[in-house]
């Protein structure tokens, strides 16, 4: 008889900011997992760069979280961000890629570099994603927003070569 692998449940917490549009950006993370015990392990990422767009950065939060999960996971991700939400809740994400990636407009997709490495990582993972009004109180959003704040405000700030790109 073939053993069933249950897969662990993972809250995630994204948001994007910048300092200007473009300008000084940053993403903060928030990952939660309830061991057996009903206890929380919590893991704070985040990361700054010089040059990039608020949309970047929500992206990037959305898929460096993913990215970090060591196996196959249930996975509710939760964004302040309309762009990723309805991209992938009213299929526009799908309609871009069989449009070849163009918009229903015929104008080219931005940040496709990012949309296509999200396609990637979601793949491992059931995912439901979650809007949160930003800025509006939310425990785990208010956090993110700090740590992308005081990513792009830190030293060593990264360059956004996706960016530059488009």
């Amino acid at each position: 008889m073939e053993e069933k692998t249950i897969k662990p449940t993972v809250e995630i917490y994204t948001d994007g900011a910048c300092s200007g549009n473009p300008g000084k950006g940053g993403y903060g993370i928030v990952l939660r997992y309830k061991k057996n015990n009903g206890e929380y392990v919590t893991k704070e990422l985040s990361e700054g760069f010089v040059t990039t767009t608020n949309n970047r950065m929500e992206l990037l939060a959305s898929i460096v979280a993913l990215e970090a999960l060591k196996t196959e996971c249930h996975v509710v991700l939760t964004s302040d961000s309309k762009y990723l939400i309805d991209a992938i809740e009213k299929k526009w994400l799908d309609g871009w890629v069989k449009n070849n990636w163009r918009t229903a407009s015929k104008k080219p997709v931005k940040n496709i570099d990012l949309w296509k490495r999200l396609i990637e990582v979601m793949k491992k993972h059931e995912i439901k994603f979650v809007w949160v009004k930003g800025h509006n109180g939310h425990e785990f959003n208010e956090i993110c927003d700090k740590l992308a704040v005081n990513a792009y405000n830190g030293e060593n700030l990264k360059t956004d070569e996706g960016f530059f790109q488009e």
